[in-house]
């Protein structure tokens, strides 16, 4: 009957008792949701943190070339290292300083700690001296 009169067959799909407005406002609704769903998702930012660690041998006797190159032959993906530095603890004793780029996702710093620690031999203790996200 409605197309007898020119009328709308939208009306048809509206639920029973719907005013201009709401029908207005579902409409605009469907519409921006069926636009969003064919714009192209844009990937998701990667996050990274440049981190520093402060990596302690037992004592001033520990070979601190050897328990750099173990550090840095550790590999991780998402895992670069920087600069290093060995810095004066007392005693005659040094510690290593090393910089780090990590992405937050592939590396867990952590674990990263651990990997090290693994190196019996030479290092002690590893502590995070910063963490910053960039």
């Amino acid at each position: 009957i409605n197309a007898e009169y020119g009328g709308d067959s939208d009306e048809e799909d509206a639920p029973k008792g719907e005013t201009e407005m709401q029908r207005m406002k579902r409409e605009a609704a469907e519409k921006k949701a069926s636009e969003a769903a064919k714009k192209p998702k844009k990937p998701a930012p990667v996050l990274k943190s440049n981190v520093v660690l402060d990596v302690k041998p037992w004592d001033d006797e520990t070979d601190l070339g050897e328990m750099e190159k173990g550090v840095r032959g550790i590999v991780i993906e998402g895992l670069v290292w920087g600069d290093s530095k060995l810095v004066e603890i007392g005693f005659g004793i040094k510690k290593l300083r090393i910089s780090t780029c990590i992405v937050d996702e592939l590396v867990g710093l952590y674990d990263l700690e651990d990997k090290i620690q693994e190196l019996e031999d030479y290092v002690q203790s590893v502590d995070i001296v910063s963490h910053n996200k960039i």
